[in-house]
């Protein structure tokens, strides 16, 4: 699912499916299509001069996997390793990425009606990769462009090296 079409995602009459993951005290989703598997969390091998949040690099089955800490990556502080920590392994155009959430809650269906557009903030504050916020009853779900926030300000996780 594109950005500009979970955006306006008011205008369509389907339903999105979105994974729901913690990070901290909020709730986030992802659309669900750009999940591969679920994995806790596992040592991985450090690459040296990497910024924080590559956390390093795993064997996937043959495939090398980075590893990007959603904790430091989004400014949330220091990340916690424990039983519910999870990698969210995402296939993000044609790429094998990597997650280190918090912990991961279900898969959530929301209805057009549920998702409102993303609120203005501050110019000096980092949004483009917010799509939405999701409401199911008291619950608000931040809705996340995954594609856009690993591709952003620094990442270039998803460019090809054709293209760098």
């Amino acid at each position: 699912m594109t950005a500009s079409r979970m955006r306006s995602a008011g205008t369509h009459d389907s339903a999105h499916e979105v994974l729901s993951f913690k990070l901290g005290n909020e709730e986030y989703g992802i659309p669900i299509q750009k999940v591969q598997e679920l994995r806790g969390y596992d040592t991985v091998t450090q690459i040296a001069n990497a910024p924080a949040h590559l956390k390093g690099v795993i064997n996937l089955r043959g495939t090398i996997v980075p590893i990007i800490d959603m904790r430091i990556r989004m400014r949330l502080g220091t990340p916690t390793y424990d039983q519910f920590t999870v990698v969210i392994i995402l296939n993000i155009a044609g790429r094998v990425i990597g997650m280190v959430v918090d912990s991961v809650s279900d898969v959530i269906v929301l209805q057009p009606s549920q998702i409102k557009p993303a609120p203005d903030m501050h110019p000096g504050v980092d949004t483009g990769y917010l799509t939405g916020i999701g409401t199911i009853d008291d619950r608000m779900l931040i809705l996340i462009d995954i594609d856009c926030l690993l591709d952003g300000e620094g990442m270039g996780l998803l460019r090809t090296e054709a293209a760098a």
